[in-house]
């Protein structure tokens, strides 16, 4: 039985709600071990989504709490974390080495899906995570051009399998690797549909916490299909503010439950703009509309990202946001968004968890 200090110092920790994943640590599961030795203290946190910079903030923050305890002198946290394969559709299992797939997809065009994606994937690796990039627009890969890889072609060691290019320590697969950049893909929805199965299948992605997979704009007849023959792990919907948008991200998000992938939560891109002469800033497409769809469906606002010049210039010249300037306000904006969407999935996995208890019997 744990001594009064012991359950004391337990209290502290496990009662702290890490912000991310919107739990507090002992309902997480996430303390792995806890010792005293008098007036110190140790602790070993392990969390689900991946924190190898974020780590540092969680245990200051801990170290910080620990001080309302007049007795402890010094609390060391090490904080940790690992990601598990997460739950897919019925009747599809996941590719080899890849614990999860994550869509991001929009209902339309033009909202800064892929730019999203992109930065997305960049924020996962920025953490620490092995990530993978899938560039499913065949009518409009932008990929290669966004991770830098314009000029890259993937290798083929024994003509059945693929090795993808890597941008930033992602990697990274498109259909724009293999066709001339401004050849356009005259292909029908079954052409495009099996093209992408086969980009996924036959590429050696190795071992991944996470492949995010760009999706073509829209619900039609490939976003269904894909949406069907994918094993994804969960869905992340862009949108902008304006109503039309946000009545085609509602048609995205409806896709998605049908299918029973989870929406993960919504993305609201070019929230505001910032006058980069004056520094006004002013809600060019309307506002607070990414937050009401959210609200509608139950759903967390995962970001809320500006409309700002530097983020088209530096995708356009293959160096995106996170690349370019991780530690500017708007890197650290993609990269809690990155924070934010694996701590989502892995809260899904959670809550998976304990909807099946484990049943033990002891001898007595």
């Amino acid at each position: 039985m744990a001594t009064e200090p012991e359950a004391a110092l337990r209290n502290v920790i496990a009662s702290y709600v890490e912000p991310h994943l919107g739990l507090d640590l002992g309902t997480a599961n996430a303390i792995e071990e806890l010792r005293l030795d008098g007036d110190q203290a140790t602790a070993r946190i392990v969390l689900g989504f991946p924190a190898g910079r974020y780590g540092s903030q969680l245990a200051a923050a801990l170290v910080e709490r620990a001080r309302s305890l007049p007795w402890l002198k010094q609390l060391q946290v090490d904080v940790r974390w690992q990601v598990q394969s997460h739950a897919v559709q019925r009747n599809l299992r996941h590719i080899q080495g890849v614990r999860n797939i994550i869509a991001v997809a929009s209902g339309k065009g033009g909202v800064g899906k892929s730019t999203t994606a992109a930065n997305l994937a960049l924020g996962l690796a920025h953490e620490g995570a092995s990530v993978g990039l899938l560039d499913a627009d065949i009518y409009g890969p932008s990929q290669p051009r966004m991770m830098g890889l314009r000029d890259q072609r993937p290798a083929s060691p024994d003509q059945k399998t693929m090795v993808a290019p890597v941008g930033y320590g992602v990697k990274v697969m498109s259909i724009g690797f293999l066709i001339d950049e401004e050849q356009p893909m005259v292909w029908r929805g079954p052409m495009v549909t099996q093209a992408l199965v086969q980009l996924l299948e036959t590429t050696r992605w190795g071992e991944l916490d996470y492949l995010i997979v760009d999706m073509p704009p829209g619900t039609g007849d490939t976003q269904l299909t894909l949406s069907q023959r994918v094993p994804v792990s969960g869905a992340v919907i862009i949108t902008t503010p304006q109503d039309i948008a946000l009545l085609d991200a509602r048609k995205g998000l409806k896709m998605f439950q049908t299918v029973e992938v989870p929406v993960l939560g919504v993305v609201e891109n070019m929230s505001t703009h910032v006058c980069s002469k004056c520094g006004h800033e002013e809600h060019i497409f309307g506002a607070g509309g990414g937050r009401r769809l959210a609200e509608q469906f139950g759903l967390d606002l995962l970001a809320e990202l500006p409309l700002d010049i530097r983020i088209r210039e530096q995708a356009d010249g293959g160096r995106p946001t996170v690349a370019a300037e991780p530690d500017s306000p708007l890197g650290q904006a993609y990269i809690e968004l990155a924070r934010r969407t694996a701590a989502k999935l892995a809260r899904l996995g959670l809550t998976s968890k304990a909807a099946f208890p484990t049943i033990t019997v002891e001898d007595t």
